[in-house]
């Protein structure tokens, strides 16, 4: 690259109606790595698609550059985050939360999955069991699980039993838990009752989407749905 690629430079640009050349700053492309680098916080991950550039080639050479350069950390192939020391002087990590949130839940900006498993369970405080690792089903699933290591942490990746939406994700989410939560929860009675409808309020589940999604789960789904005091939220 020359400077006027590289950092920025004077291009010529033509009108279509009269044919006129005009001259504008163009910033070069290592200047809009720059400038993308300054919208993401030191742990967010930095996906190579969503980078600007000529063509996935360019952007995965320029930011081979700024690896070697020690300006950026290459967690895996595609995947990057800006370097940053922590506040003990070590090298800073990519927060798998946010990889989560960016690669499962939010995919493209667009809703696409939602946090399952013990995780679930513990958030909401049916189980005081730490998760050993991260449990999500997302639209970004290829097959019907799959296990994925992110600096050290494993995410499990379910596909979902039908595409997660905006629309859906709090019903699915739900079902999900009563699918599981027999085997978590350690509650029962009016406190089983109360943190289920904390839920169902926290979440915004929607019982017309529950009911059009029901029959893809298991039966136990009913018996816990029952325990819960939510039948009447089915009928």
């Amino acid at each position: 690259y020359g400077y006027e690629e590289f950092i920025e430079g004077i291009k010529p640009v033509m009108d279509n109606d009269s044919k006129d050349i005009s001259y504008t700053i163009e910033p070069g492309i290592f200047k809009k790595f720059c400038d993308v680098a300054r919208n993401y916080k030191k742990d967010e991950p930095i996906f190579l698609a969503e980078l600007p550039g000529k063509s996935r080639e360019s952007v995965r050479q320029e930011m081979k550059k700024l690896t070697d350069e020690g300006k950026i950390e290459r967690l895996y192939n595609g995947v990057y985050y800006r370097s940053y020391k922590t506040i003990l002087g070590t090298k800073g990590k990519v927060s798998v939360e946010k990889f989560i949130q960016k690669r499962y839940l939010e995919a493209d900006g667009v809703v696409s999955g939602y946090i399952t498993g013990i995780q679930l369970a513990n958030m909401y405080g049916f189980t005081t069991q730490n998760p050993s690792c991260y449990e999500v089903c997302s639209n970004e699933a290829s097959t019907k699980q799959r296990k994925v290591d992110v600096d050290g942490r494993q995410i499990i990746v379910y596909k979902p039993v039908v595409e997660v939406s905006k629309e859906n994700r709090g019903a699915l989410q739900f079902l999900d838990l009563m699918s599981t939560i027999d085997r978590y929860s350690e509650v029962s009675g009016d406190e089983f009752t109360m943190k289920i409808k904390n839920f169902i309020s926290t979440v915004g589940v929607d019982f017309e989407q529950v009911k059009k999604y029901l029959s893809l789960f298991p039966d136990r789904v009913y018996r816990n749905i029952y325990q819960g005091g939510l039948m009447n939220e089915l009928v």
